[in-house]
């Protein structure tokens, strides 16, 4: 196994998994086999990561968050401490269901507050950010602001996550980068 990257002494990393150098796993947390975690990546204590999970590269996953079979995210996203994701819709102790196990991508960027749950078969578009206790039941637009149970949109995000408050033209300027960003037709596109 690559030992490029740092696991504390209480992981545990089952054979078969891929993960990226610069990476570093803290307390408590399991790797399961056949899953890929990206270079430079942050998993905090108590994490689970199932197998055939896919988890990009600089992504930060915070305490105590179960990432289950079906989910991928892309680079840069963020995993707010307690955040989970489902893999089935109907859910039954007695009934085995792995073979229905639904997809959830996390687009580039995006970020989820700490204790939402991200219903699964329900994607996060790119720079997405998912507010603190949210419970996601439908596709979140890139750059939405989503909060609430069940979640609904209220806004705009920037990539540097700060809201967007667009013009008459629909336009808007993220005040800590400079971008400017386009709002047409329900869109948000950085120009």
């Amino acid at each position: 196994m690559n030992q490029s990257f740092f696991a504390h002494p209480t992981a545990v990393i089952d054979e078969g998994c891929n993960i990226g150098p610069g990476t570093t796993i803290w307390h408590f947390s399991h790797i399961m086999s056949r899953c890929v975690v990206g270079e430079k990546c942050n998993i905090g204590q108590n994490v689970v990561i199932s197998p055939e999970v896919v988890i990009g590269k600089n992504v930060k996953i915070q305490n105590n968050v179960s990432v289950y079979s079906g989910v991928t995210c892309d680079d840069d996203v963020f995993l707010g401490p307690s955040c989970v994701f489902t893999n089935v819709t109907n859910p039954r102790s007695a009934v085995i269901r792995k073979a229905e196990y639904a997809k959830t991508h996390v687009g580039k960027g995006a970020s989820i507050g700490a204790n939402a749950t991200i219903v699964c078969g329900h994607d996060i578009g790119p720079f997405a950010f998912i507010g603190a206790g949210a419970v996601v039941t439908k596709t979140v637009p890139a750059y939405a602001l989503v909060v609430g149970n069940p979640a609904r949109q209220i806004g705009w995000m920037s990539e540097y996550g700060h809201r967007l408050n667009f013009d008459e033209s629909g336009q808007s300027k993220c005040p800590e980068g400079g971008d400017m960003y386009q709002l047409s037709n329900g869109i948000v596109t950085k120009i």
